[in-house]
């Protein structure tokens, strides 16, 4: 075992508000990072979690995040059989209506808005959620049903077998699913049926987004350069893992997400430097002696100061796994009151290099409290 290791291992208590500090500063970024990506994700979980092989676009759209769902050309939707590998095309169909509820005695009436996603119930649907329990598919069948995420009943104000307004019209509530939690706007799915007799279906010279499926779908990238080959500039055809990543990208370029997380990068900057620097530098000091010891045995001063920055390495480590635990705490709290919550793993790792940098810097920045470790100090 090493010199630092043992230090820290041994005079844990020293060093315990450094490892705080860095943790403290991983989950501040992290949290904010869980949060707006929890919110793409709510944006986008009907169609990441449809069995789509492939998403025609918008040609100029770079992702779904502010683009309208109804601006592909309802004409190009025959041209999508003409790869033999398309089995399926349907659209994908989404928009915002007030919600009321119909409140029974004593209960408060909830006006509020909602999205309400087109699913079509069929077995096998392109549109229909992988994750959607038969029987939710069932209850969809029956006209002017919808479904809510469970999450949202409170919010709603309704209950499963409780009717509701939509759009001026009678709802009854059939089912609720789970993981599809927004803590922005509640999102309500309805069958195509249900959607054309709301009056909200997208008709005339345009059509929602199209999903499709195909007959073998590890063909998928030949078949999306296919369509692209032959849009003529009128649509652009997408491999969901791709969208995917650009919604991801896209939302965090965003002006109101970009100021969020860039403050709070710095002021997890400041306070992990500040904290961990000053931690470093005073557990350094009150160890003076010890390192005075050292240099009077012929241990350099080169050597000194690597057991410093080795020292603020396990200081890091001790740091990332208190992040971890913590951080679970946290999805495990958002889990319980219904947040959604997602932490993709480019991110995680961009946060633990940010968090190892800090403590290394911290730990250059604490060499200077090493140059009174000379020998005379012991005679002090």
């Amino acid at each position: 075992m090493s010199l630092a290791l043992a230090t820290l291992l041994h005079e844990w208590r020293r060093y315990l508000a450094a490892v705080l500090a860095l943790a403290f500063s991983g989950v501040l970024i992290l949290s904010q990072v869980g949060l707006v990506t929890g919110i793409l994700k709510a944006y986008t979980a009907t169609i990441d979690r449809s069995p789509a092989d492939i998403v025609i676009m918008p040609p100029k759209a770079q992702s779904l995040v502010g683009t309208t769902v109804a601006e592909v050309p309802s004409r190009i939707r025959p041209r999508m059989y003409l790869h033999p590998e398309v089995a399926a095309v349907d659209t994908w169909e989404i928009n915002i209506a007030e919600w009321t509820n119909i409140p029974k005695a004593g209960e408060e009436q909830v006006r509020t808005y909602a999205r309400v996603a087109m699913v079509d119930p069929a077995p096998g649907s392109v549109t229909l959620p992988t994750d959607f329990p038969e029987a939710v598919r069932r209850a969809l069948e029956a006209p002017m049903a919808v479904v809510v995420d469970a999450s949202s009943l409170k919010k709603l104000g309704v209950a499963v077998g409780d009717p509701v307004i939509l759009r001026g019209q009678t709802l009854q509530v059939v089912a609720t699913v789970t993981g599809y939690a927004n803590i922005e706007i509640p999102t309500a799915f309805v069958s195509r049926d249900t959607l054309i007799r709301l009056r909200m279906l997208t008709s005339g010279d345009r059509s929602g987004l199209l999903l499709l499926k195909l007959k073998h779908p590890e063909r998928a990238a030949e078949v999306r350069d296919f369509l692209n080959a032959q849009a003529n500039g009128e649509y652009r055809a997408w491999l969901p893992k791709d969208l995917s990543e650009a919604n991801g990208a896209e939302f965090m370029q965003e002006q109101v997400v970009g100021i969020l997380l860039g403050f709070s990068l710095v002021l997890a900057l400041l306070i992990g430097i500040g904290i961990t620097s000053q931690t470093l530098r005073g557990a350094v000091a009150s160890n003076i002696r010890e390192f005075a010891s050292l240099r009077a045995l012929g241990v350099s001063m080169g050597t000194l100061r690597g057991v410093v920055v080795e020292l603020a390495f396990w200081v890091g480590i001790a740091g990332l796994l208190v992040t971890a635990l913590l951080m679970g705490c946290v999805l495990a709290a958002a889990r319980l009151n219904s947040i959604a919550m997602s932490l993709p793993l480019a991110y995680v790792g961009e946060v633990a290099v940010l968090l190892m940098a800090i403590a290394l810097v911290s730990g250059f920045l604490s060499l200077g409290a090493l140059s009174r470790s000379q020998p005379a100090e012991l005679l002090r």
